[in-house]
């Protein structure tokens, strides 16, 4: 607990300290920000700046910061390091400098400003790209809420058409009618979920393994029954499938197609760094109790505590067949478990709001964000509830489709989930380095992304080089494949610099 304690401790200093560097460099003034110079009552509407704290928040976590901290969670204390570390020099950056970018540029979106700054190729490449993630993020969170919710109450194919219906209606509407009166709730709840396993876990004060611990020594200490770690990392080494299943919690390209959205309801443009900065942070403290929460489930047998007996049994009978703890409790089970084992009766109900609430409203923005996009790419004014069907019937009809195959493949889930997964940290990349130019260009101190946009480039390579769902090369060649890849991004990086200082 000495490490949790620490970390959560760095992270409000960060944002304190940190935060409040970066804001300086990018330097906020009083001119008028979009949601007060284009305000058209559909996308540009002025918000409380609680409200857009909590619906920033909302959008870019999601079930992120608790699913990506419990599958985090196996690798020990070292996911401490990637929360902490990548929260405040990466993730905090990267979505308080975007959202301050688009607000400079009358909320545009993420490809309209990687094509300002890194060329219209790329701006191609990256419309294409944003608009697949996005779709695949609204039709992965129409899938997965839905099975949940059938083993709950009513069909699997009733709650399918139910929250395609909604994501229709909240896409289409104006922001401050759904979104903007539903999300400031479900985000609370979030947080008092949060607050309430952070009350547990200083209650119960387990005595979890700690960054200077041996974790060989600790599972050898506090082995569970085939608790399968060996195993799983094995598959999955940390460098760099850590810092890909942890995206959210620390760094995640899905937060710069959201902060857009946000951009566009400030008043202010010094309501930036809470709003931006602050949000990450918080989600980077849900993501570390989580992540300590899913150790003590599963390295101090906490699991022993809080699931029923029916269940323990199901689990040693299984364990004898050589199923692991890992496969056995995947993380929406984890979530279910440790709610209604701490909480009770309001912890199953949060429980719900957490792993089915949070996905829907973050499949609804994912929608909301490819609209926009598309509208951006295409000059169509949205002001016009006919004009905003243009981009909507096709969209849908194509999320409709992908839906259908994601369902009729017995695999299509976790294919779709495991391409996203790349594709989330991929954007984050183009997004750090659209950061860069900009900084670059304005004679500002780049190397404030520059160097978590060179590890985030490695971390995506290597990714996609090791990976058995790409290319599945041995580690040798594919280390050597992302040193190539680390020398030659720092070479275009440096050439570019040089000829932009000469230019000028």
């Amino acid at each position: 607990m000495i490490s949790f304690a620490l970390s959560l401790v760095a992270l409000i200093v960060g944002y304190m300290i940190y935060g409040r560097l970066v804001e300086r460099v990018f330097a906020p003034d009083d001119r008028p920000t979009p949601a007060v110079s284009k305000a058209d009552g559909v996308d540009y509407i002025e918000l409380p700046g609680w409200k857009v704290f909590m619906i920033q928040f909302l959008n870019i976590a999601g079930t992120g910061p608790i699913f990506g901290a419990i599958m985090g969670a196996w690798y020990g204390p070292m996911a401490y390091l990637w929360i902490v570390l990548g929260c405040i020099f990466a993730g905090a950056v990267h979505d308080y400098l975007i959202g301050m970018l688009s607000v400079r540029h009358g909320g545009a979106g993420l490809p309209e400003l990687v094509g300002r700054y890194l060329g219209r190729a790329t701006k191609r490449v990256m419309l294409v790209f944003s608009v697949l993630l996005l779709m695949m993020v609204g039709v992965v969170f129409v899938y997965s809420p839905a099975i949940i919710m059938d083993t709950i109450w009513g069909t699997k194919m009733a709650w399918i058409i139910g929250i395609f219906v909604y994501y229709v209606i909240a896409t289409m509407l104006p922001i401050d009618k759904i979104i903007g009166k539903i999300y400031p709730l479900f985000a609370f709840s979030l947080l008092f979920m949060a607050a309430a396993l952070l009350v547990g876990l200083i209650v119960k004060m387990p005595a979890l393994p700690e960054l200077w611990t041996s974790m060989s020594d600790y599972t050898a200490a506090h082995a569970q029954p085939s608790l399968g770690i060996e195993g799983f990392i094995g598959k999955n080494p940390v460098f760099p499938c850590l810092f890909i299943t942890i995206a959210c919690g620390a760094i995640s390209g899905f937060h710069a197609t959201q902060s857009p959205l946000m951009a566009r309801c400030m008043k202010h443009e010094r309501q930036g760094r809470p709003i931006f900065y602050g949000a990450m942070i918080t989600e980077g403290v849900v993501a570390l109790i989580w992540a300590t929460a899913s150790m003590y489930f599963f390295y101090y047998g906490g699991w022993r505590e809080v699931v029923s007996a029916d269940t323990v049994n199901a689990f040693m009978a299984q364990a004898d067949g050589g199923k692991s703890l890992v496969q056995f409790f995947d993380a929406p089970t984890v979530v279910k478990e440790i709610c209604s084992g701490w909480l009770g009766i309001v912890g199953g109900i949060l429980a719900i709001l957490g792993v089915v609430a949070a996905p829907i409203t973050s499949g609804d923005t994912a929608f909301r964000s490819a609209r926009l996009i598309i509208a951006e790419a295409i000059h169509l004014e949205q002001r016009s509830i006919r004009k905003r069907l243009y981009i909507c019937i096709p969209m849908f009809a194509a999320a409709i489709l992908l839906l259908v195959w994601q369902m009729e493949n017995p695999n299509g889930f976790n294919v779709i989930w495991q391409y996203f997964g790349w594709s989330n940290q991929t954007m984050a990349v183009f997004t750090l380095w659209t950061i860069t130019v900009y900084l670059a260009r304005w004679r500002k101190p780049f190397v404030l992304t520059l160097v978590p946009a060179v590890f985030m480039t490695v971390i995506s390579a290597t990714f996609l080089l090791v990976s058995q769902q790409a290319f599945g090369l041995q580690s040798a060649i594919a280390y050597t494949g992302s040193a190539v890849v680390l020398v030659g991004a720092l070479v275009w990086f440096v050439a570019w610099y040089r000829k932009e200082k000469n230019n000028k």
